[in-house]
């Protein structure tokens, strides 16, 4: 994916569903992985000329799993955005103190708890994440799967409780596209040491979205349209 498509389909979202006014301060939720770092840099070229003029952060919750972040904070320099590491104890609480048998629950809660902690002394009114079009559709698949109910992630969402509204710009660019803009960009991607990434439900479920698109070509998409017209209707 080139650049420019990039800042196009990003700019698209924003637009449709009114993610960022004037005044904002958003800040990007950076885990060090491809999406994070891709919606890094699609809203650090955007700042520069979408007509809502907005200030931009990166903010990374550092779990303690001894992952090296230098390399992201240089692009940050490069990108002229101000990056926070928020140093947490959630490792040592979640898998050596508490030894979580199903630890992804926990550990997700005390990560937004310290983010949105964070952000609230930052000033920062808008929290940036980079699910992606195969995310809306992942998730989609995993409520009716394991729950029973028809939903995914939503475009924009204010929380409440932590006053602080949660936007997805990247929700109209498909996860190969990512790959190949992190490719292309050489995007400094720092490897997840959680122990029990890539062996989660989410995992099993894109993987089954995979075969299923190669079987049937296009399903994805079909299905994110469906959603489209349905769901993300009301937010627009």
């Amino acid at each position: 994916m080139e650049l420019k498509r990039l800042y196009s389909l990003t700019r698209q979202t924003l637009d449709e569903y009114k993610m960022i006014e004037k005044g904002d301060k958003v800040a990007v939720g950076i885990s060090g992985g491809k999406d994070s770092l891709t919606l890094l840099y699609a809203l650090a070229g955007l700042r520069q000329f979408y007509p809502e003029k907005f200030e931009l952060d990166a903010v990374t919750v550092d779990v303690g799993f001894d992952m090296d972040f230098s390399k992201v904070e240089k692009l940050c320099d490069e990108l002229e955005v101000t990056y926070t590491i928020i140093k947490t104890e959630i490792k040592d609480i979640v898998f050596d103190k508490r030894e979580e048998k199903n630890p992804c629950s926990l550990c997700a809660k005390l990560r937004k708890g310290a983010l949105y902690s964070k952000l609230n002394e930052m000033g920062v009114n808008k929290i940036a994440y980079a699910h992606h079009k195969d995310d809306v559709v992942n998730t989609f698949m995993m409520s009716l799967f394991y729950e029973g109910r028809i939903q995914t992630l939503e475009p924009k969402t204010f929380l409440e409780g932590a006053d602080i509204t949660v936007i997805r710009p990247l929700i109209h660019i498909s996860e190969a596209d990512i790959v190949g803009f992190t490719n292309k960009m050489n995007l400094p991607v720092v490897k997840n040491n959680c122990p029990v990434d890539g062996s989660t439900k989410r995992e099993y479920v894109s993987e089954l979205m995979n075969q299923i698109n190669k079987d049937t070509p296009s399903v994805k998409n079909r299905i994110f349209t469906a959603i489209d017209k349905g769901i993300y209707k009301d937010f627009k």
